[in-house]
């Protein structure tokens, strides 16, 4: 009976990105759409629990996540950080551009972060959208070119 009990394995680190979680082409939608969708792909993914999402939606009635240049980042309200298992990030790129409270939203990242992971996540996008014709090379950029810019590796 000493050695029953099953070892724990540790658990897997997930990537900040995986492919599956860049969608190109999209439509335009409300801006609470967007935001569920984004989240569901969070959810999906196993970087967050389903409460999450409405404290994302919850976040954006109080604070916008517009950040210029055709980005929005919507997250979780300070309250939501429990329901974040692991840091991550879910994309959704509008060529022809979505609503977002009156500005116009190119590209929609979802995040995620673990502690202040988050702050982390957001220099790494910010450091991407610094670079000369990013939101362009994001807006007609395939779904692995989306990938290979925001997956925060070096």
């Amino acid at each position: 009976m000493l050695f029953s009990k099953k070892a724990k394995e540790p658990e897997k680190k997930l990537a900040l990105l995986y492919p599956e979680n860049v969608k190109v082409g999209c439509k335009a939608d409300t801006k609470e759409n967007v935001i569920r969708t984004v989240g569901q792909m969070l959810v999906d993914s196993g970087y967050v629990n389903p409460s999450y999402v409405d404290a994302m939606v919850k976040r954006e009635e109080t604070f916008s996540t517009f950040m210029g240049n055709g980005l929005a980042l919507p997250h979780g309200v300070e309250e939501a950080k429990k329901e974040v298992k692991a840091s991550g990030i879910a994309v959704m790129v509008f060529p022809d551009g979505t609503d977002w409270g009156g500005e116009t939203v190119q590209v929609v990242v979802g995040i995620a972060g673990v502690g202040d992971d988050h702050l982390a996540i957001l220099g790494v996008i910010a450091e991407q959208m610094l670079e000369e014709g990013a939101l362009e090379k994001l807006t007609s950029g395939s779904a692995d070119d989306v990938y290979q810019m925001l997956k925060g590796e070096e």
